[in-house]
């Protein structure tokens, strides 16, 4: 995966992504009227902000209990040495990984699978990640409570 280049943002550029990040179904005007700029101004820097690739998408944010998802882990890997670029679009295709990041440490690798019990976590984890080629080791850190402090 390449590196992305740094986008020079203003203060207004990050009250906007501020906004959004808070609240990204609220109307154009409400956001112009938060930011103090006009409402074309703001449907211009948000046009902006998408072209250079700083707003990637819009998504909900969900409860994963209520959503029937009552399992969840972080899992970390460790690789054979340069697999990532194999592994990584793998990984993005498993339905119950919603997170992949690649770290330095100990670890490689670190997932947050969600799933609908501990049976599905565990094919998941078992059946789907560790027989990987590119996958040398994992360990499971299962979450017993987990609170989104964003927005």
């Amino acid at each position: 995966m390449a590196q992305s280049k740094r986008v020079e943002l203003d203060e207004t550029d990050r009250r906007i992504l501020d906004e959004l990040t808070r609240d990204a179904r609220q109307s154009v005007t409400a956001l112009a009227a938060k930011v103090h700029i006009s409402r074309a101004h703001a449907y211009e820097r948000i046009r902006r902000l998408h072209e250079q690739g700083v707003v990637l998408r819009y998504t909900a944010v969900i409860d994963p209990a209520k959503a029937g998802l009552e399992a969840s882990a972080y899992v970390t890997l460790r690789l054979k040495q340069n697999t990532w670029d194999t592994l990584g679009p793998k990984l993005r295709r498993i339905p119950q990984v919603q997170h992949v990041a690649l770290v330095g440490g100990t670890f490689d690798v670190m997932l947050l699978v969600r799933a609908r019990g501990t049976a599905e976590l565990r094919d998941v984890i078992f059946e789907r990640i560790q027989p990987m080629p590119e996958v040398v080791d994992t360990q499971t850190f299962l979450i017993f409570e987990d609170v989104d402090v964003g927005g």
